[in-house]
């Protein structure tokens, strides 16, 4: 077989191409996301909404909570900025089954799930100037004492367990499950407060991370090999980075 002919290139025309290839990925990534930014988001018996899908990148979910404001691409999205939001919130999450959702959704009085979502926000808010203040290295015993509101929220806990149905032959036929008596709407809040608690109690605070992306304020969980992740999602802020980079590269040679 013929070996191919070496081509000389000019250097100036790689970086000619780099950046039109690059530049394509961004305008896609970009593109996928503001096409699903446009979908409506619907929740079962809900009406339409006009908030695209949440964002689940964290690695962890007591972190994803925090990310549900966010801006991943320029403009700003809270998720939960009102009871519909913190419904659509909770079902993408799956911390909620999708009929309790709906039955606590029917029962509400006007205006009581907007109410637990401001209590939702500030609990997010809160719980994210406690991570933020202890991420990168170690959490230690003296955080219990920050851990108030906390503890306070999942005192309130409804749960119960129960023998239901099991899978047959993984586990035998039946299982024990714990169940959640969902009396009110802030019975919502109980298992985000599950959520952050596992988080505190079984995340390595060393590998909380926030995105190195331009304006981009998601944080995450690094559990790379290496711990060397950086971005929230490598095809948004990742690609963007990366632009940039080849951007000041190209005027440092001119």
């Amino acid at each position: 077989m013929v070996g191919a002919m070496p081509v000389s290139v000019r250097p100036s025309n790689l970086f000619n191409v780099f950046n039109k290839v690059t530049s394509l990925a961004s305008n896609l990534s970009t593109g996928i996301y503001q096409v699903t930014s446009a979908l409506p988001l619907q929740t079962g018996q809900g009406p339409l909404m006009d908030r695209p899908p949440a964002m689940f990148i964290a690695d962890s979910l007591g972190l994803d909570f925090l990310n549900s404001v966010a801006t991943p691409v320029d403009t700003p999205v809270d998720w939960i900025d009102d009871g519909d939001g913190l419904i659509d919130w909770l079902e993408q999450a799956k911390l909620v089954p999708a009929d309790e959702l709906h039955a606590l959704k029917a029962r509400a009085a006007p205006g009581e799930l907007d109410e637990v979502a401001d209590q939702a926000r500030a609990l997010r808010e809160w719980f994210r100037g406690f991570v933020l203040e202890h991420a990168g290295r170690p959490l230690t015993a003296d955080a219990l004492r920050e851990l108030g509101p906390l503890n306070g929220l999942l005192e309130r806990e409804e749960s119960f367990r129960q023998i239901e149905p099991g899978h047959g032959d993984v586990g035998g036929v039946l299982k024990l499950q714990t169940k959640r008596r969902w009396r009110s709407a802030e019975s919502l809040l109980l298992p985000v407060g599950e959520a952050l608690a596992t988080f505190v109690c079984d995340e390595d605070f060393s590998d909380v991370k926030a995105c190195e992306g331009h304006n981009c304020t998601m944080l995450f969980a690094d559990h790379t090999r290496r711990r060397a992740r950086r971005w929230c999602i490598m095809a948004v802020c990742g690609n963007r980075a990366k632009q940039a980079a080849h951007r000041n590269r190209l005027k440092s040679r001119q």
